[in-house]
């Protein structure tokens, strides 16, 4: 059985094209993967929560009247234990909440 003459190069030129649209599509089009588009998600999702509980956290520091030790203790704190402080001087609790 004889193929036509086209085939072979038909089909190393779709190949081809394929790789290409899906390198400019990957590169330039905006398009992403699932993983991708998850992390960026999620990264949005905390943004948006820090941004609509900082008011309230600003208004609950101000409100305290022992605000600058407490301030300094969440200054002393590391990185990765300022959150845990900022909840234990009570900032962090929303109004009509008993916990943070």
């Amino acid at each position: 059985m004889t193929s036509p003459d086209w085939i072979k190069p038909g089909l190393y030129g779709a190949a081809i094209g394929a790789i290409a649209v899906a390198t400019v599509g990957f590169s330039w089009g905006g398009w992403m993967t699932g993983s991708a588009a998850e992390t960026a998600a999620s990264a949005r999702s905390k943004a948006d929560v820090v941004s609509a509980l900082q008011p309230v956290c600003l208004r609950n520091a101000a409100a305290d009247p022992d605000r600058l030790a407490k301030l300094e203790t969440i200054r002393a704190a590391s990185a990765y234990q300022r959150s845990a402080a900022v909840m234990a001087a009570g900032w962090a609790t929303m109004p009509g909440e008993t916990e943070p």
